[in-house]
């Protein structure tokens, strides 16, 4: 079962589901790797958060805390909040680090959904 955010935008990925709902995923999945101590982290996930209701049905986007879930923090070698990693079929295709504003990163993720 998904769990989204309290705003409801955005699918809460944990150690515990994320092969499940990114690497097993039939579409694109962008994470964002976040924590509460990161201001930055923040706004990205504003902006994710609006951005998913564009890429409904062609996109997860997702979001994960680094504090409480760091074996998937690990494994993908996260070392710089926030980081945005893109999945297609279990493998990373992109990745975002650092803020951006919300064109920047509409643009970066519509890429992905090309091919």
């Amino acid at each position: 079962m998904l769990e989204t955010a309290p705003d409801g935008s955005l699918t809460v990925v944990t150690d515990d589901t994320f092969a499940t709902v990114v690497l097993a995923a039939d579409r694109p999945v962008v994470v964002d790797f976040w924590a509460d101590w990161c201001p930055p982290c923040r706004a990205v996930s504003r902006s994710l958060a609006e951005l998913a209701g564009e890429f409904a049905g062609r996109m997860v986007v997702a979001t994960i805390d680094t504090d409480a879930n760091p074996a998937a923090t690990r494994a993908y070698s996260v070392m710089s909040l926030p980081t945005l990693l893109v999945f297609r079929h279990g493998e990373v295709v992109g990745s975002i680090v650092g803020s951006r504003p919300k064109h920047h990163l509409r643009q970066s993720l519509a890429r992905h959904l090309e091919g």
